[in-house]
């Protein structure tokens, strides 16, 4: 950045306070003092408009291996059993914490001159396309095996870029302006999801499959022409480690590190809290996704109704809400921001409640869509922004893939469990069950926010 905002950037510290040195009974994790950013300067930096161009990129890939890859698939004349089958590809994305470790501590070879984030992010990229070109080219009914394979190389490509961009974002700049680009690397992410569903799905009732994902090909080139085009971040902390140790150490290191370091800033209760709350953040949101599109469909409504409402309207909803959360979080401050996020998110559940007692009636479905779209969007862009707070750079790769993993595992285990509860109280009963399902995560937001304290301290 230019406008000097990473200027005196520290990682969070704990804060000891006591006779004689020793710790008090009550710890508070602190930040170093930073200016605050105005919404010019949050919103119109440099850095906003790269994360735009990197989350396009980043979702570029996610349906070219899931949704839209499944109607190719089909049209291909390829089983139901086979697509089933190879939609676990995308277990990639939720089990990218494994190899996060290797982005902030392996240093790639030839590239390595254009930095670590960009050196990772190009060859990630570079994978993709070439994957993709390769899914072109290869036809699925008679060479599955070859094309599954190729999948996985793209599905793994993919989910490498996501961390990637992840640590790049957090890197760029300081937390005060993280709101705003979890806002633009959202407007980008969903605009690709567009792109890469509706518009592929068009281009494919007039065009050969293979002309569809060589598109989708150019389109990630141009991606990789604008990372060498991005600056490359410099961390807060640079690692102290010295630079001829061998790599299998600095690898382990990269895997220990990252949990060490994690439980010696936020020890003890305070660590095992947190991470309970990240995990329970988006529970109400992800227990209702599961029971979305069935609830739609027993509501009376087309599935033309669904499509226009809630794959289109609902999406730049999403976008407006992202933004909006952006904006809090440059105004309250990452802390604050969230809590006002995880009670809107929940609330906005109770939207369904008017629907299931009045269905069938199409502007109540569209102002429901657009409330929780909108709630949902400014949940994420607050939870980037306070889970970006929490991570140490030195491991920033590994903890945020860590930190963004587990705020999906809990809701998607309960999300399991949804078609049951539905079944034994009903669509009205379970709205309001999973609004109530926000009340852990309150009761734990209440008893951290004086212990892990992450926005700029008040003078005095």
């Amino acid at each position: 950045m230019t406008d000097g905002l990473t200027d005196g950037l520290t990682h969070a510290n704990i804060e000891q306070t006591g006779p004689k040195g020793r710790r008090s009974g009550r710890e508070a994790v602190t930040q170093a003092p930073l200016p605050a950013p105005t919404l010019r300067q949050a919103f119109a930096q440099p850095a906003a408009f790269t994360l735009l161009a990197f989350g396009f990129a980043s979702g570029l890939p996610f349906l070219l291996v899931g949704g839209t890859l499944s109607v190719w698939l089909r049209d291909s004349g390829v089983g139901l059993e086979e697509i089933g089958l190879l939609s676990l590809v995308g277990l990639a994305y939720s089990l990218k914490f494994l190899w996060a470790p290797l982005m902030d501590r392996l240093r790639l070879p030839l590239l390595g001159r254009l930095g670590q984030r960009r050196s990772w992010l190009l060859a990630a990229q570079a994978v993709i396309a070439l994957a993709l070109v390769g899914m072109a080219l290869i036809t699925p009914a008679t060479q599955l095996a070859v094309f599954v394979l190729i999948t996985v190389v793209a599905a793994f490509a993919g989910a490498t870029q996501d961390v990637v961009v992840d640590a790049y974002r957090i890197e760029i700049a300081p937390a005060p302006v993280q709101g705003a680009l979890a806002a633009t690397y959202m407007l980008g992410y969903r605009l690709a999801l567009l792109v890469s569903g509706a518009f592929a799905l068009v281009l494919a009732d007039h065009l050969p499959w293979t002309s569809v994902y060589l598109v989708m090909a150019a389109l990630m080139v141009l991606a990789m022409l604008l990372t060498l085009l991005a600056r490359e971040p410099v961390p807060a902390a640079p690692s102290a480690e010295p630079r001829d140790i061998a790599p299998v150490a600095r690898l382990a290191e990269g895997v220990i590190g990252p949990f060490r370091d994690f439980f010696a800033r936020f020890p003890a209760a305070v660590g095992v809290a947190l991470l309970l709350f990240i995990g329970l953040i988006k529970v109400p949101d992800q227990l209702l996704g599961v029971m979305a599109l069935p609830f739609y469909l027993d509501s009376g409504f087309s599935k033309t109704e669904i499509a226009a409402v809630s794959k289109v309207f609902g999406v730049w909803m999403g976008i407006g809400g992202a933004f909006l959360g952006g904006v809090v979080v440059v105004r309250l401050g990452v802390t604050r921001a969230l809590l006002i996020a995880v009670i809107l998110g929940a609330l906005s559940n109770l939207l369904y409640l008017a629907l299931a007692l009045r269905p069938g009636e199409l502007t109540l479905f569209t102002a429901v869509i657009a409330g929780e779209n909108a709630a949902g969007g400014f949940l994420g862009a607050a939870a980037v922004a306070w889970l970006s707070a929490l991570v140490n750079q030195r491991y920033t790769a590994t903890q945020y893939a860590l930190f963004s993993s587990l705020v999906t595992l809990p809701g998607k285990l309960l999300g399991g469990l949804s078609g049951y509860l539905v079944a034994g109280v009903g669509y009205a009963a379970f709205f309001v069950l999973t609004t109530l399902a926000m009340l852990p995560a309150l009761a734990l937001w209440l008893w951290l926010r004086r212990r892990v304290q992450l926005d700029t301290p008040a003078s005095g």
